[in-house]
């Protein structure tokens, strides 16, 4: 008899312990995808070509000074060929410049771009709105 409580014992023991490995185990993974799906996104005014907002929760300075941030087009008309559209870019906000880093979109489609190069904005309302938000909250 005492042979089958210290076997039974045994089996409650090692179940215990399994259940809360696993309880572990599945908080940290929910855990990590909310954090990584989580997003603050700030909207930008919008234009005749649609909305540009980009993500506080993104921000990250760069060795250089520059700023990382991710951003969001939403184009007024969707189709096939408009969709979101993703960026991650830098900013650099002594100049008002900015460079594409990643463009990728809502499907998964993902790209990156190797250019070091720095563009002006021509005038593109939406990406002003972007680097003068950005630059405000970074001073």
């Amino acid at each position: 008899m005492t042979q089958f409580k210290n076997k039974f014992s045994s089996v409650i023991a090692l179940n215990i312990y399994s259940l809360v490995i696993s309880m572990i185990f599945f908080f940290c993974i929910s855990i990590k995808q909310s954090v990584a799906l989580s997003h603050e996104w700030v909207e930008v005014p919008i234009s005749e070509y649609g909305e540009q907002l980009w993500d506080r929760k993104s921000i990250k300075r760069n060795e250089d000074g520059s700023v990382r941030v991710s951003s969001k087009f939403i184009p007024n008309d969707k189709s096939e060929i408009t969709q979101d559209i993703l960026y991650t870019m830098d900013i650099n906000c002594f100049e008002k410049t900015f460079r594409d880093v990643e463009v990728f979109t809502d499907e998964g489609n993902r790209g990156l771009i190797n250019s070091t190069d720095w563009k002006d904005p021509n005038g593109d309302q939406l990406i002003l709105g972007v680097i003068g938000q950005v630059c405000r909250v970074t001073k």
